[in-house]
């Protein structure tokens, strides 16, 4: 943006370092990166080295699931610094010490967590993945990374990457669902989104890749717990979207809280040294999650004291110790020693130093205090995260056409009708709850002039109060049509809040059915950060709009969505289970000895509520044959499949189309099928557009084995898209 590029060059805060012949190499911007970084490693000292290594907190912690203290009395030499605050001022009085008041005035780095929005809050990354767009993900991550390098943050904790099969774990809302390839392509739309193509941008930000590697696995969905991964599932599905956003270049990574079959994550030499820097060559920052270096002391007890956590995490490749106090507390009398290398504190700090030289921060150390209405919530900002909400909404239910509404008098009915904090759920950075559109408003300003809206809140989320019933039976009763605004609150779907029954409290599901015989029409618009149980309710309700946690603008989506004036386009990249006895139960699961029914629970269907990719429509689609332009071929050839879809209806709309691959015979059992592309596109009543999928075989066909080596094998594969498949034979 020129305007802030000025902003920023006019600043009496823009650092100048001095380039006479004379000075420090690592002074000078026009040598290149690694010049600098190695001429300042050769002037620190251990101890300067070591507190690179070591992360602080700056401001008040909001965070409920990073406990411990929180001192501001961190020494200045810190590397870097969790920054919970949106003023600019208050890092550049920090920045300003650290420069002046350290020998070498090394810059520190400034991280946050910002996963869905810095004050501009948009949908949770699950109910990203359900837009189908990732072009519009890199726009909206683009904004966020605005907001945040111009409010003081370099650095965020995103994306995350963990393949997530068990909606009762609560941080499935934080994923992009249970396939691997939808990972890593929003992951790289992400990376993409934050970094930019300069880091140094003062528009743009460090992305973090968490966590590394198999935190989606956790045992029962239980969090923090045990992981059990073969090699099979770590190569062919937790480890994709990590080494897609590696190749896409994020500049950092974290490690994860889990064991993997007895070794904990952040003390994992074989994921974090073997495979991350060895086999992929990543030189970026690793970091520790919160503490969780003491935690191999004080929960995991792989190690006895501080000092042996600090040398299991180091070791096995973790360069920065996340609060935890570790690293500054014994890295330099464990070098002193002997017991850990110098080379190892020199890798770790050239990550550090190269980060930063990156983020330009030796050259502008401090952030423009321009005014917050230039850089925070402008409506520029604000149409791309309702655009984002718009597109993120699933319909999952449309009896008899029910929506969209043409009805002259609604009544909206339950407890997320108003709850703005259901509109954001968590890690929603700086976002202030004030500024959320709610269900209700943004359904009123959506029919205002055109139908009466009423509202009664009928129950809380939970509990068994049941005195607002009457009222709302009593409003429904007056109404056309019933909107149910249930679901769960803003917190329920986050960190620490694994859940063994998904359904939605039993208090809303009681409301629901008082309208069951009511005769009239009802909508059901669940806010969610999981695929909840149904089993009870769907039958009861004529259509379902998955809501999710739509952020700011998300009234103002459902609004578009129940009147029409948004066609809605959203697909699942979860499993919605019948029941959480399904559990687990994806799209992607290998075949089974026999062909179902057998080996099928007895009790209980086996299929799915709603499947992975589900999602429908006002407008009608019609799908041609499968063309390819060739049927047979080697390896190293490419091949083309295009399939044409016809818009049979009276309506705009956008598709989603889901390619599937099948390996019918394999020296390994393989998944049914394997999701290896999906577009989007934009399709005018009665007009058709052609969806193109270029195969790579080696990348589309080919499987990895046990120590992650490219397996491809001659023999037919069969490409699917929807119920239309064709034969395709490698030679």
């Amino acid at each position: 943006m020129n305007t802030v590029l000025k902003i920023a060059a006019l600043s009496g805060l823009v650092f100048c370092q001095t380039t006479l012949l004379g000075a420090p190499l690592y002074k000078k911007p026009k040598l290149p990166v690694e010049t600098r970084v190695e001429d300042l490693l050769s002037r620190m000292t251990l101890h300067e080295k070591v507190m690179q290594l070591n992360q602080y907190v700056h401001g008040t912690n909001m965070n409920l699931h990073n406990i411990g203290k929180i001192d501001d009395h961190y020494p200045l030499e810190a590397g870097s610094y969790i920054y919970y605050s949106q003023d600019p001022k208050m890092r550049n009085d920090l920045q300003k010490r650290v420069l002046k008041e350290t020998r070498l005035g090394i810059p520190a780095v400034f991280a946050h967590d910002v996963t869905h929005g810095f004050r501009t809050i948009y949908p949770m990354p699950l109910a990203q993945a359900a837009s189908g767009n990732p072009e519009l993900v890199e726009k909206v991550c683009a904004m966020a990374a605005s907001e945040s390098r111009l409010s003081g943050t370099d650095w965020t904790f995103s994306p995350m990457l963990d393949v997530a099969r068990d909606p009762r774990w609560g941080r499935i809302t934080e994923t992009f669902g249970e396939d691997p390839y939808m990972n890593s392509i929003f992951g790289v739309a992400t990376v993409k989104g934050y970094q930019g193509n300069d880091l140094s941008s003062p528009e743009h930000m460090a992305a973090c890749l968490k966590h590394f590697v198999g935190y989606g696995a956790t045992q029962g969905g239980r969090d923090y717990r045990q992981t059990d991964i073969s090699d099979n599932d770590l190569w062919n599905v937790h480890l994709v979207p990590f080494k897609a956003c590696v190749d896409a270049g994020a500049a950092t990574l974290m490690s994860a809280f889990n064991d993997i079959n007895g070794v904990p994550s952040t003390a994992n030499r074989h994921t974090l040294t073997e495979i991350l820097r060895d086999r992929w060559n990543f030189n970026g920052v690793t970091i520790s999650d919160w503490a969780s270096v003491s935690q191999l002391k004080d929960y995991q007890s792989t190690a006895s004291t501080y000092a042996e956590a600090a040398v299991q995490s180091l070791l096995a490749g973790v360069d920065i110790d996340m609060c935890s106090g570790c690293y500054s507390s014994t890295l330099d009398s464990l070098v002193n020693a002997g017991v850990i290398p110098i080379k190892r504190i020199d890798d770790a700090v050239r990550s550090v130093l190269r980060l930063k030289f990156r983020l330009g921060l030796f050259e502008r150390p401090y952030t423009p205090e321009i005014s917050r209405d230039k850089r925070l919530m402008t409506p520029w900002n604000l149409s791309i995260a309702e655009k984002m909400a718009e597109e993120s909404m699933v319909l999952l239910k449309n009896d008899q056409n029910v929506l969209p509404l043409s009805h002259k008098k609604i009544a909206v009915i339950g407890p997320a009708a108003t709850d703005k904090r259901a509109m954001y759920g968590e890690w929603f950075s700086h976002g202030d709850i004030d500024d959320a559109t709610s269900l209700l408003d943004g359904i009123m300003q959506e029919f205002k002039g055109v139908a009466e809206v009423m509202y009664a809140k009928g129950c809380d989320f939970d509990g068994e109060e049941r005195s607002g019933f009457a009222e709302a039976i009593k409003t429904a009763a007056e109404a056309d049509v019933v909107i149910l605004c249930m679901g769960e609150r803003g917190n329920w779907s986050c960190e620490n809040n694994s859940r063994a029954e998904i359904a939605i409290p039993g208090i809303q599901r009681e409301l629901i059915k008082e309208f069951k015989n009511s005769g009239k029409p009802l909508v059901l618009a669940l806010t969610s950060g999981r695929p909840v149980n149904l089993s009870d309710i769907e039958p009861v309700v004529d259509a379902i709009i998955e809501v999710w946690q739509p952020g700011i603008r998300g009234g103002n989506a459902l609004g578009g969505i129940l009147s029409g004036r948004v066609n809605p386009s959203g697909k699942l990249p979860v499993t919605f289970p019948r029941t959480p006895a399904q559990i687990p139960l994806y799209y992607g699961i290998r075949r089974g000895a026999r062909f179902s029914p057998h080996g099928d629970y007895k009790d209980i269907p086996s299929t799915p509520l709603y499947e992975f990719g589900h999602g429908l429509s006002y407008s009608t689609f019609e799908y041609g044959e499968i063309t390819a332009d060739k049927t047979q071929f080697k390896q190293n050839d490419e091949l083309t499949l295009s399939v044409e879809v016809r818009n049979t209806s009276d309506r705009d709309g956008a598709e989603i189309i889901h390619w599937y691959i099948s390996d019918p015979v394999s020296s390994t059992v393989r998944p049914i099928k394997e999701l290896k592309h999906f577009e989007k596109k934009y399709i005018k009543s009665g007009d058709r557009q052609v969806f193109t999928f270029k195969i790579n075989p080696l990348r589309d066909l080919s499987i990895l084995d046990k120590n992650g080596n490219v397996i491809i094998e001659p023999g037919d594969f069969i490409v699917s898209v929807k119920d239309k498949t064709i034969r395709l034979s490698l030679e």
